[in-house]
């Protein structure tokens, strides 16, 4: 069975400008519903396939708790236990953490698509790590994912 995403917003609504570079620039809580019991941590990637340039990453995230929420505002520094425990990449942005939508003006509604996964170990992988270094540590680990998907537009 798939890992059920919420969030303050349903898949395929607009994010809430509180959760883009135009608001508070702080992740949205992310609900995880149907965990695996053999499932040992979580792993977040959110990104952006509207792009100019091709897929964007906004934020990468592994180590979490399989617990039912990752939670609002988590801080952007590489390793962090409150509000809840998580080890966070490097974004496209450049920096550690969560990057909120932020397309150009005038470039039609990007989908951000806020991807989780259940593995079944958790991964040795260095605070600061890029994308293709946690998808090639998740190789193999997978045994749950799920997929929520939100708008965003600047005008």
């Amino acid at each position: 069975m798939d890992l059920e995403i919420g969030s303050v917003f349903h898949n395929g609504e607009y994010i809430p400008v509180e959760f883009t570079c135009d608001g508070e620039n702080v992740n949205p809580p992310i609900f995880i519903g149907h965990i695996d019991p053999e499932v040992k941590s979580l792993v977040i990637i959110m990104d952006d396939p509207d792009a100019p340039g091709g897929t964007f990453t906004h934020w990468i995230a592994w180590n979490i708790p399989p617990l039912g929420e990752i939670p609002k505002g988590v801080p952007k520094q590489e390793e962090v236990d409150a509000p809840v425990h998580v080890v966070q990449g490097r974004n496209d942005f450049g920096m550690i953490g969560y990057g909120g939508p932020c397309p150009p003006r005038g470039h039609g509604v990007h989908h951000y698509h806020f991807k989780v996964y259940g593995l079944d170990t958790t991964l040795n992988l260095k605070p600061g790590s890029g994308r293709r270094e946690l998808e090639d540590a998740m190789k193999g680990h997978v045994i749950q994912k799920g997929e929520l998907v939100g708008l965003y537009e600047r005008k």
